[in-house]
């Protein structure tokens, strides 16, 4: 099948900005999947590991997107002196969600609103962002590290705010609360992602409510999770006034995707992913495959954020090694892990509003063709998705690429003009 390369039009931030954003890139790629967050110990707020705010009550219950607590916070783009940007109410939520299973869980995020008017027509959208990767412990969770100025991701989020739309940002399940990051379990990714627009929706003095025009987007696990939210919304979450979904880097399949990542030099991502499942599945029982080299490897790498000493020594102390060096069996070999991995893989439902789906041809790890095989079902579902390809581009580099089109993507949207599906093009 032919494929047709689309130019992208230039994103419009200042040489500050850029020069700002390429340096995280460039951790993200040694992170992998767009992923890395600077832990600054010692600032304050105090982490989510020793802040009470994250605990969750004993009991939960209500609708999904309940608020159980929120507090002002401080989003800022200055890791030095903490300067809150700009003409933005920042606001720290624990909010109902739920798991893999369906059980009442609390996750925490953070919603983001310009202080000044809304000046388009209708009401002020919403975008809920799905984050990339950044790591599996409690303190890597965006709620903080939007108080830091220490966010890969926060220039895509304050270009989103630029345009006047609010923001919310969750820490999907077991970043910020406690209990361990379900990483890249994408039906509770996308749980948290719709359940952070409806908590959103209900914060009061946001100025958001229930016929809110809504759009989701994420890059990398942040793919996944928008891609998921995607095609649950219509089920999960039919309150939300969905109006698009833009989602980049989409680690679709996982099991492709390991297959790329084992012996490179990001196998570490690979590593993440079975605690991650682990995590979310215990009968799972990863550590009955460890071997010994596996099992230290496991305890350095339990709780670490990417960026950081312990996150790069591991993903450094990784690099070009393979699962096997591990384990005693490689648990991707065993019937009830592939049913698990494969009971998170995108392409079983369908999402009902417009699609935009971008990738790096030359992605070194999110395998492309794994992509493509979405884009090619979703087509064949009859979902109106626009398919962009960066040929040109790796991961990191095709995050900052896409991240105008992405966004001119949902505020076309939002603005009600209408969008044809370029399936045709292959």
């Amino acid at each position: 099948m032919s494929h047709r390369f689309t130019r992208t039009s230039k994103i419009r931030t200042s040489q500050t900005r850029t020069r700002r954003s390429r340096t995280r890139l460039r951790f993200a790629a040694a992170a992998l999947a767009a992923g890395s967050v600077v832990a600054m110990a010692g600032c304050t707020p105090p982490a989510p590991s020793a802040d009470s705010f994250y605990v969750p009550p004993t009991t939960i219950s209500g609708a999904n997107g309940t608020i159980i607590r929120s507090r002002a916070s401080v989003f800022t783009m200055d890791p030095v002196n903490h300067t809150p940007v700009a003409g933005v109410q920042s606001t720290q939520v624990l909010y109902n969600s739920t798991d893999v299973h369906g059980n009442k869980i609390a996750v925490s995020g953070t919603v983001l609103v310009p202080t000044a008017a809304w000046t388009g027509s209708g009401s002020r959208p919403l975008i809920s962002y799905a984050v990339g990767t950044r790591g599996i412990g409690q303190d890597c969770a965006p709620s903080y590290t939007l108080t830091q100025g220490a966010d890969y991701e926060e220039t895509a989020i304050d270009a989103a705010l630029n345009k006047g739309f609010a923001v919310a940002v969750t820490d999907y399940q077991g970043m910020g609360t406690p209990g361990g990051h379900t990483y890249m379990v994408g039906q509770a990714m996308g749980h948290a992602v719709l359940d952070m627009a409806t908590a959103a929706e209900q914060l009061p003095g946001a100025g958001l409510s229930a016929s809110t025009p809504v759009g989701i987007w994420g890059y990398s696990e942040g793919g996944a999770a928008a891609g998921w939210a995607a095609e649950q919304a219509s089920s999960y979450a039919p309150g939300l006034n969905l109006k698009g979904v833009s989602m980049g880097g989409v680690p679709a399949d996982l099991l492709a995707v390991a297959s790329q990542l084992d012996g490179s030099a990001f196998v570490a991502l690979e590593l993440m992913t079975a605690v991650g499942y682990n995590t979310a599945y215990p009968d799972l029982n990863l550590n009955s495959y460890l071997n010994s080299a596996g099992q230290t490897l496991m305890k350095q790498l339990n709780g670490v954020c990417l960026v950081s000493v312990d996150g790069i020594k591991g993903i450094l102390g990784t690099a070009f090694h393979h699962v096997s060096d591990y384990t005693s069996s490689n648990p991707l070999a065993n019937a009830t892990w592939q049913n698990d991995i494969n009971s998170n893989k995108l392409g079983g439902g369908k999402p009902t509003v417009p699609v935009f789906q971008y990738h790096a041809l030359a992605d070194e790890m999110v395998q492309y063709n794994q992509a493509h095989t979405l884009h090619e079902t979703y087509c064949a579902k009859g979902v109106n998705e626009t398919w962009q390809v960066y040929p040109v581009a790796e991961h990191a580099t095709a995050m900052l690429e896409g991240q105008g089109d992405a966004l001119n993507f949902l505020a076309n949207r939002f603005a009600g003009l209408p969008v044809i599906s370029n399936c045709w093009m292959g």
